[in-house]
């Protein structure tokens, strides 16, 4: 029997940045799954404030080189890849100059979003999917983490949705205890519509807030996880009513069986 393929899609991970609960999530659960028998594979953005010397990152030109267009306007993907030795587990990291060359990660200095952190994340659900296509590698469950990852749900299911590799694959959202209260660009909507995605797919993100993108990322995944002890309230309400299947908070001694049965479950639908 071929072993479970499941595609790690993370916002943060340690020890490339500072350890908080979604980092060590990021980091111990692939290896936690990896150790249960599952095949698996690691991304994150390759924020500035990483140092690639000291993580010892280098670029895959086989896999970089392609030019993503938002807003009318190219930016190429650069696909570099690191390994945890200890873990023996590669991350790849999406890059890009324009939007992960800055010093701080998702927020400024003074607690507010990026200005662009739409188009940041779009290119990274974008710079993820279209690298593992060029992978040739079929993942049987997408974990996405953080809020940073929303929008890989509603390109996986109806972008990416007809290509053999992502068919059958199911999608499975955690939500964090990562709350801002600035508002995405105006123009989230309309810049986060590709090939597949209408705009009655993306009608929720009118308001363009951190509640709308999570309740979009919650209508287009197949399971949903707390990832936090407390997120947004709203959130909470929205991602019990919606009916799918809803892992609550696992402690560190807990999370990694949980998830793993929680994968097996979706995979034997």
């Amino acid at each position: 029997m071929e072993k479970t393929k499941v595609l790690f899609v993370s916002q943060e991970i340690t020890p490339y940045l500072p350890e908080t609960e979604m980092s060590a999530i990021g980091r111990y659960l692939p290896q936690g799954i990896q150790e249960k028998g599952k095949e698996i594979r690691t991304f994150m953005p390759r924020y500035g404030c990483i140092n690639e010397r000291r993580n010892q990152l280098h670029e895959v030109i086989r896999l970089s080189g392609m030019n993503l267009i938002i807003d009318d306007t190219d930016h190429p993907l650069i696909i570099k890849v690191a390994s945890i030795q200890a873990a023996r587990m590669q991350v790849y990291f999406i890059d890009n100059e324009d939007y992960f060359h800055r010093k701080e990660i998702l927020l400024d200095e003074n607690g507010d979003a990026f200005e662009d952190n739409d188009e940041r994340a779009i290119f990274f659900a974008r710079g993820v999917l279209e690298t593992v296509k060029k992978l040739r590698w079929a993942p049987d469950v997408v974990h996405c983490q953080g809020w940073f990852t929303g929008l890989v749900p509603l390109y996986l299911k109806k972008s990416f949705n007809e290509d053999p590799l992502f068919t059958d694959t199911k999608v499975v959202f955690s939500m964090y205890d990562d709350e801002f209260s600035t508002k995405f660009s105006s123009r989230f909507r309309e810049k986060s519509i590709i090939e597949g995605v209408s705009q009655e797919d993306v009608s929720i993100l009118e308001d363009a807030s951190y509640v709308a993108l999570h309740k979009l990322a919650i209508d287009q995944s197949d399971a949903l996880i707390m990832g936090s002890p407390q997120i947004n309230a709203e959130v909470m309400a929205y991602a019990v009513a919606s009916g799918k299947p809803f892992l609550e908070y696992k402690n560190k001694d807990e999370y990694v069986l949980a998830y793993s049965e929680l994968y097996d479950e979706l995979v034997a639908e």
